[in-house]
């Protein structure tokens, strides 16, 4: 009797629970809504999703949506607003993710219907956009004007007859009218964005309700990029080809999403200085020369691919590109030109030349469209100009209307007749379209649910076997509650998308089958912009870790109860370094030694500061997402808060003795990382050479200000202290701390993981492994400056080694770092200026 007691107790409160989830859903009058119909009665594929929420208190439904949102932070999961990117910031202008814990829930009966219609016009717009760039029979027979194609920037003229404008990647943004069929409101063929973002709307999600992907046979979205990416290596004329990801640059709006996709995919991630043109082929610059790239995977307007045929004012292209198109040496996902079919002007001739070419109505049709390059239509538009929407034509069209539709109904009488004057004078650049009133679907607010309207974004990938849809997609939704046009601005969210199946889901998995695997123990060449990256990560790291421990120090002795009588010297002179190191101001300037310790280390104003050491390090980490692990991503991170979080109150000195200590712990948890989870290959090599380089840098300028003829005990514990070689010396020598043995032990001993020379062994071991360019024997310049600097370090004696010859040390290793630079990185490419002043 107690166990049913307990049962009905338990089936009560999931009623309770669901009572107050639903209660007060009121959808939008005249609106479809995703989960309930016009009655109010819950739709039946919502049911189980619904049934397992109210399974779990809120507490257990809190800690899941927690889940969901520490993966994503996690991550690092974030977009960027074009144009809105602070320098001060560390992420560029990253925002976090707008991550809505429902999902949208689709029955596999109704996606069936979308994915045919997906794919009959993915295959529609891929025949269009060989027809435009080959014979042109369209327009010769009447069914497209001219105009339409070539008043669109994206119409690309040196492409006609290459073959190269052709879709890999499709996509269309779809809304659900009232009457509960879905449109299109736009396609998508430039460079569509958004499956990396629905992959991680996906892990996120599963992350928080795993029973629920089970129970409810949600299906999966591995195989879609299986697809991709085979249809991809398909189109190169090697077996295992080299594929890239163009991308436009970390400062990009969707970086994280390339760089992710990137990763997941394993494909190269490029930028356009990391290509040229050599032979009729396009090249890979790596540390080991160039490479030949197959494929590539652009994430760039088709315009701005190539700066000698297209946009000379290009930076983000490779000059000689679409010679390279003509000639069959590589082929390019989207084709170039291939943005000129997502042109608004062709929406209203689709559905004729969908019936000409296959001789069937369009599956999904698309919102009303009057392009006003036509007299008959633009007299329509202008006589419903009330009760239209309208929006540019082509990209950067539209004057007057920035990119997005407005509404000439709801202008001021001025500006709506100052549009309509400009549709009469140019209609060719805007198309009126019917208004439609997105669908909305629920998102958990205020402890219930609640409608928002929502557009969908669904992809369809060209492969081997043919047109292939993602089994769910890409959604939006905004939190105004008239959003008659969704885009990822402020006040918009994301969500994942569940397609229901009927039976059990089978795993997949973008593994290849044990009998297709070819074993390999290096994981390719690297190329030169990503080697650069991780050589200052390793730098920046490394100088973060040195202000910290001189912080350290300092605020040591300035809390120390029983300090030594020459303590005031000491420090003195580690406050004397802050300052030559940019990280605080001069006592001159009303600064004390606790003050400029502060400085050291939260200041993002000080160039040397911590806080800046480890923004920076954090800037370059993001360009180099792709190859970096999500612990080490989170500990960056982690980091960063320590290092930026104060509070309402400036800490006390202990506090920040304590602080800079946990920024220590947690950068020696980096290296961790690094030296037993990171594969031992050249990208591993450039961190580490990066590292070893700056280590025996500062040490060097350690050893300086602590090792001149007047230095005292304390001076010499306080240089243990930097190097952390206190328990070294202490184990080895009873006497207390003397020059010539912390000499020796700080810059000569190659036993000593922090001294000088034990960074040179390592340099000269890194350095050997990495490529050469040519195999004639000789030694290149950076082989050469390591073998002689090991040789220097190993002949010489503490007692010969002076402030000068430490001081030639330091500039040799500065040196072998310019040496580096040259042989291995790009020229002129864009970097973070290292600024570190010399205490000479």
């Amino acid at each position: 009797m107690a166990v049913q007691g307990h049962i009905r107790q338990d089936e009560g409160s999931k009623a309770d629970r669901r009572a107050a989830l639903i209660n007060g859903y009121r959808p939008f009058p005249g609106v479809h809504d995703e989960f309930v119909d016009a009655s109010g009665t819950v739709r039946p594929h919502w049911e189980p999703f619904l049934s397992e929420w109210c399974a779990l208190s809120p507490d257990e439904l809190s800690q899941r949506f927690g889940l969901a949102d520490r993966h994503a932070h996690d991550t690092g999961l974030s977009y960027r607003v074009h144009g809105d990117v602070d320098e001060n910031d560390p992420g560029f202008g990253e925002r976090a993710w707008p991550l809505s814990h429902v999902p949208l829930v689709i029955p596999e009966t109704e996606w069936q219907v979308i994915a045919a219609g997906i794919t009959q016009r993915a295959q529609l717009l891929s025949t269009l956009l060989d027809d435009i760039y080959g014979p042109g029979e369209l327009i010769a027979r009447g069914l497209l004007p001219a105009a339409a194609i070539t008043g669109s920037p994206d119409y690309l003229r040196p492409i006609h007859g290459t073959g190269g404008g052709g879709l890999q990647l499709y996509a269309a943004d779809l809304g659900r009218g009232p009457d509960g069929r879905w449109w299109v409101l736009q396609d998508r063929t430039q460079a569509p964005s958004g499956t990396g973002y629905a992959l991680e709307n996906r892990l996120a999600l599963a992350r928080a309700f795993p029973d629920m992907f089970r129970s409810m046979n949600i299906e999966r979205l591995a195989a879609f990029f299986q697809g991709f990416r085979a249809g991809l290596v398909a189109r190169s004329k090697r077996v295992e080809p080299r594929i890239c990801l163009l991308t436009p640059g970390p400062l990009n709006e969707s970086y994280f999403e390339q760089a992710y996709l990137a990763r997941y995919l394993g494909f190269l991630l490029v930028e356009g200085g990391d290509l040229l043109m050599r032979e009729g082929r396009v090249q890979v610059r790596t540390i080991a020369g160039l490479k030949r790239a197959d494929v590539i995977w652009r994430r760039i307007d088709g315009d701005f691919a190539d700066p000698l045929e297209l946009n000379a004012q290009s930076a983000l292209g490779v000059a000689g590109l679409v010679e390279a198109v003509r000639q069959g040496q590589v082929h390019i996902a989207n084709g170039l030109g291939s943005g000129v079919v997502e042109a608004r002007a062709l929406m209203g001739f689709l559905p004729a030349i969908a019936k000409e070419l296959t001789g069937e109505e369009l599956i999904m049709p698309h919102v009303a469209t009057w392009w006003c390059g036509q007299p008959h239509e633009r007299q329509t538009v202008l006589d419903r100009l009330g009760d239209m929407s309208v929006a540019p034509a082509f990209r950067g069209s539209g004057n007057g209307i920035d990119g997005e539709p407005v509404l000439p109904g709801e202008l001021p009488e001025a500006e709506r007749e100052a549009l309509r004057a400009r549709i009469a004078a140019r209609g060719m650049d805007y198309v009126g379209q019917e208004v439609v009133r997105l669908s909305t679907t629920p998102v958990f607010q205020n402890g219930r649910l609640e409608p928002h309207p929502m557009t969908l974004r669904v992809f369809a990938a060209a492969t081997p076997d043919g047109w292939k849809v993602m089994p769910g997609g890409f959604c939006r939704i905004s939190d105004e509650p008239d959003a008659r046009a969704v885009s990822l601005r402020m006040g918009v969210r994301s969500c994942d998308v569940w397609i229901t199946a009927k039976a059990p889901v089978a795993q997949i998995s973008l593994l290849p089958s044990p009998d297709r695997i070819s074993i390999r123990r290096v994981t390719g060449t690297l190329p030169s912009r990503a080697a650069d990256n991780l050589f200052w990560l390793g730098r920046y790291l490394e100088r973060g870790e040195a202000t910290l421990r001189l912080v350290r120090a300092l605020l040591g002795r300035l809390i120390d109860a029983d300090p030594a009588p020459e303590r005031a010297d000491t420090i003195r002179q580690l406050a004397g370094m802050l300052v030559a190191w940019g990280a605080a101001q001069p006592v001159l300037d009303g600064a004390s030694p606790a003050t400029q310790a502060h400085s050291a280390l939260y200041s993002l104003d000080a160039y040397g500061s911590a806080a800046s050491s480890v923004r920076e390090a954090r800037r370059t980490a993001s360009v180099i997402r792709e190859r970096l692990s999500v612990d080490a991503w989170r500990l960056f991170g982690d980091v960063l808060r320590q290092l930026t979080s104060r509070g309402g109150r400036a800490p006390s000195e202990g506090e920040t003795y304590e602080i800079a200590d946990r920024a220590l712990k947690s950068l020696a948890a980096f290296s961790g990382l690094s030296q037993e989870n990171m594969v031992r290959g050249d990208g591993w090599r450039f961190l580490d050479i990066g590292r070893r380089v700056e280590r025996g840098v500062v040490t060097c300028r350690f050893a300086r200000q602590f090792s001149d003829d007047h230095t005292t005990d304390d001076s010499l514990d306080a240089l243990l202290d930097l190097t952390d070689s206190q328990i070294t010396y202490r184990s080895r020598y009873l006497i207390g701390a003397s020059p010539l043995p912390v000499l020796d032990l700080v810059m000569l001993d190659p036993y000593n993981p922090r001294s000088v020379a034990f960074q040179i062994e390592r340099l000269e071991a890194e350095i050997a492994a990495l490529p050469a360019l040519s195999d004639d024997g000789m030694l290149e310049e950076p082989r050469r400056l390591v073998l002689r600097l090991a040789a220097d370090s190993r002949t010489m004696a503490a007692s010969r080694l002076d402030r000068a010859g430490i001081l030639q040390f330091e500039q040799s290793l500065l040196t072998l770092s310019g040496a580096i630079a040259d042989r291995y990185f790009l020229p002129n490419a864009t970097a973070y200026a290292p600024r570190m002043t010399s205490l000479a």
